[in-house]
């Protein structure tokens, strides 16, 4: 290994600061960009490499060095996103001479349908968490889940979005503001059920946070965490007997399909979801064509 290999430690750090407060990267996307740069000065390390002076073979050295780990096409997509991000701004930082990347492509990730779990199926969800089926919880807990379980299903929140929910916001009226990912601000209206729910939970909650404190709490009093939310549903998963893909984030896709099976409209639903492409939300015409057929066929003049 030679004398100066790898990135220095400073250039990472500033970078990352840099997504965090000028991009508004929320923890979860930072640490997965931090952990493709660390995997890269590794790579660098054990090759002897600055990763201020590289050429395009010693890039691509690496990216073949990570197809050979099989790793799947959106996580070698991510590696080489957070390499052009980590590149542009040490050139526009002056921090080393520009390595160009402007040439390396992202393999296309094969796009995934959204599972979403059955209405039938959400209502047994539901059920079972406010019957306390699981174990014997306290009522404050059982109100607590179903809050969680509601602001998911009701609302389309992700986990960190619903579990950023504070004590002030309390009762909720008929919107709510959400910061979503990138610190991008958007209004869901909030069905009464889900309000009643969160109410519910917040007046039978013990600890009784105030301010701007987590309204959702742990058993012993601290903010309620994702690992939480997402080993309720395993749980409740298997109780119930319910598909493998019943996860938090399929509640939010269920959230969508639901609407769309509803006759919601596309770009409707994209603003609730707080989807910056409408390609993105379009993914949900997919799972639920065949409703699509009929609307298609009962509403267009030349079908009659």
């Amino acid at each position: 290994m030679t004398a100066g290999a790898g990135i220095a430690p400073d250039a990472i750090r500033r970078w990352l600061s840099w997504l965090a407060e000028e991009r508004g990267y929320g923890p979860n996307t930072l640490a997965a960009y931090q952990r493709d740069i660390l995997i890269f000065d590794v790579f660098l390390r054990g090759e002897g490499l600055s990763g201020a002076a590289l050429s395009r073979q010693d890039f691509r050295a690496f990216l073949a060095s990570e197809q050979e780990k099989d790793l799947s096409r959106t996580t070698i997509a991510r590696r080489v996103s957070s390499l052009r991000s980590f590149y542009r701004f040490a050139a526009k930082n002056a921090l080393f001479s520009l390595a160009d990347t402007s040439w390396m492509k992202a393999p296309k990730a094969a796009r995934a349908l959204p599972k979403a779990v059955s209405e039938a199926d959400m209502k047994d969800v539901l059920a079972a968490a406010e019957s306390g089926l699981l174990d014997k919880q306290p009522d404050w807990q059982k109100k607590r889940d179903v809050a969680v379980l509601m602001l998911l299903y009701g609302c389309g929140l992700r986990i960190s979005e619903a579990l950023s929910l504070r004590a002030h916001q309390i009762p909720l009226g008929s919107w709510l503001q959400i910061t979503g990912k990138g610190g991008k601000m958007r209004d869901v209206p909030v069905l009464p059920a889900v309000a009643a729910a969160v109410s519910a939970a917040a007046q039978s909650c013990p600890f009784q946070p105030g301010g701007d404190e987590a309204l959702f709490r742990s058993a012993r009093g601290q903010p309620l965490n994702a690992r939480a939310v997402q080993r309720l549903l395993e749980r409740l998963r298997l109780l119930l007997g319910l598909p493998a893909e019943t996860t938090p984030h399929a509640l939010r896709h269920a959230f969508a399909t639901h609407l769309l099976a509803g006759g919601g409209d596309l770009r409707a639903i994209q603003q609730l979801l707080g989807h910056s492409s409408l390609s993105t939300t379009q993914r949900y015409t997919h799972v639920d064509e065949a409703r699509l057929m009929d609307v298609h066929k009962n509403t267009h003049p030349r079908a009659r």
